[in-house]
């Protein structure tokens, strides 16, 4: 072979590349090629092929910290093979070597010994138009794959400089997007599998997780969707700085979901933060310690932008296609509030009232007096004065983890169910009820209500006191909830349109 230069490579396979398409669009190609290949795909996952009658293997040398891969070229090889070349082969397949090895095997021997149908190797015709370009100094590919009966598209980008690959999959907007090598997006498109997407939304409190596919007709069914509180905004008051255990928390907490995200086989981890990192003074360094551990870059979004989402979300998860609307999304640090009618938004804003700072203010996380209950909700009342004087709404919907756990508890939800929780009306009377269940109780005895995830009995007092107090002011007798929160909102925007 001639001199082996390993480079890194960045993969991802699906219909569409999001906002990388319009980019490519208008960069002029360096070349097109086509090219029919056998595939032999194996549970090892190294790159092995046959083309223009060699045997040709590639295997992964080393993965950076971004999740590059260095796929090092060490076998092309015409037939028949000798016995030392069939070794390399089938030790590359993950193969048991057989007693003696056959010398000078042909290329129909191979396959009918060792990729025969239904045994652990897999031969698989490809048939790929590749259109090459150049972007940031580094090799581009947009190809077209036909495999199986299926036909999809797979773009590349690789270098020796593992920094410039970097730098042109962020400059085309993939940042986000999980590196994906020849193997096993191609057995996954082979067999079908969904394409997948997962996003993490950093709040205050907790972190939520969802990972979805996208099913027949452009529906999502989701696969996974959680939260872990993290506590990220323990102790933060406005300009103040994220402390080094709730990062830690935080930290480990997304980490484990992009490792989970991973094994789902996602083509997208998107992720974006709120009221805690925006108000944070070492917000972005969190956000930086998040990326250094699992990959993940944090999107640190404006309140503006949280509510449009949540918007978005909440609309069309609820079905409120007419009249006018509220929705109000309140959290462990800030509550974003987006106004309008039919699809249209009038006005959306983000005030900084979330519970963590009324729990930590006024220790609602134990059993309180009736003055104390009166002087938080004259606080938050006060702190809510941007809601005074508006007409009510033909409609008011809300999210987040404070009423979707008020409605698990007016449920008596032993195990979480969003679609129960989905669409469900709650009344005033039914939130007074409520604050009055936890106002008597601590911590550890709210605890033990059914329906309230534990991790968040410090808290709800205070998120049902805004959500009593959002109600009262706009108006409305009752609102009904959605389990659709930001997440949903950024999977549908990010990736829905694919």
């Amino acid at each position: 072979m001639a001199e082996i230069r390993p480079r890194w490579e960045w993969r991802s396979f699906g219909e569409r590349f999001g906002p990388a398409e319009a980019h490519i669009a208008s960069l002029s190609p360096t070349g097109v090629q086509e090219s029919d290949e056998l595939y032999l795909l194996s549970d090892a996952g190294a790159n092995v092929k046959v083309r223009d009658a060699l045997m040709d293997i590639k295997v992964l040398r080393e993965v950076d910290a971004d999740g590059l891969e260095q796929w090092t070229p060490v076998m092309k090889a015409s037939f028949p093979m000798s016995a030392a070349e069939l070794a390399q082969v089938l030790q590359a397949l993950g193969l048991p070597l057989p007693d003696p090895v056959p010398d000078a095997l042909t290329q129909a021997d191979f396959m009918s010994r060792f990729a025969a149908g239904g045994g652990p190797v897999r031969g698989v015709p490809v048939h790929k138009r590749r259109v090459r370009y150049v972007i940031g100094g580094c090799t581009a590919e947009l190809s077209e794959v036909t495999a199986a009966g299926r036909t999809t598209r797979t773009l590349a980008v690789e270098s020796e400089d593992a920094a410039a690959v970097i730098a042109a999959v962020r400059g085309l907007g993939l940042g986000d997007w999980v590196n994906t090598s020849y193997p096993r997006g191609l057995a996954a498109m082979v067999d079908g599998t969904p394409e997948r997407f997962a996003v993490v939304d950093a709040g205050t409190n907790s972190i939520k997780f969802i990972v979805a596919e996208r099913a027949a007709g452009g529906a999502w069914r989701t696969l996974v969707d959680r939260a872990e509180i993290t506590r990220l905004g323990e102790g933060l008051g406005p300009g103040g700085a994220i402390i080094d255990s709730a990062r830690d928390r935080a930290v480990a907490g997304v980490a484990d979901m992009a490792d989970e995200a991973r094994r789902h086989g996602v083509r997208a981890i998107a992720a974006v933060g709120t009221a805690g990192l925006r108000m944070a003074s070492n917000g972005a360094q969190v956000a930086g310690a998040v990326r250094a551990k699992s990959g993940v870059a944090i999107e640190i979004i404006s309140g503006d932008e949280e509510a449009r989402l949540a918007f978005v979300s909440a609309r069309a998860g609820l079905g409120l296609e007419r009249g006018s609307l509220v929705i109000f999304d309140t959290g462990g640090g800030s509550s974003q509030f987006t106004f309008g009618h039919d699809a249209v938004i009038d006005e959306r804003f983000s005030v900084d009232v979330g519970a963590v700072r009324y729990t930590e203010r006024f220790r609602l996380d134990r059993e309180v007096s009736d003055q104390t209950l009166r002087e938080a909700l004259a606080a938050i009342a006060s702190d809510l004065s941007r809601l005074d004087g508006r007409a009510a709404p033909d409609a008011l919907a809300a999210m987040g983890g404070a009423v979707t756990n008020l409605a698990a508890v007016r449920h008596g939800l032993a195990n979480y169910d969003p679609d129960v929780v989905q669409g469900t009306v709650l009344d005033r009377a039914e939130i007074d009820r409520q604050i009055e269940l936890y106002r008597t109780r601590d911590a550890d005895a709210r605890r033990r209500i059914v329906g309230l995830q534990p991790k968040r009995a410090e808290v709800i007092l205070a998120g049902a006191c805004i959500v009593r107090t959002v109600m009262e002011k706009l108006g409305k007798p009752q609102l009904t909830v959605s389990d659709r929160g930001l997440r949903h909102g950024v999977l549908a925007e990010r990736f829905g349109s694919q």
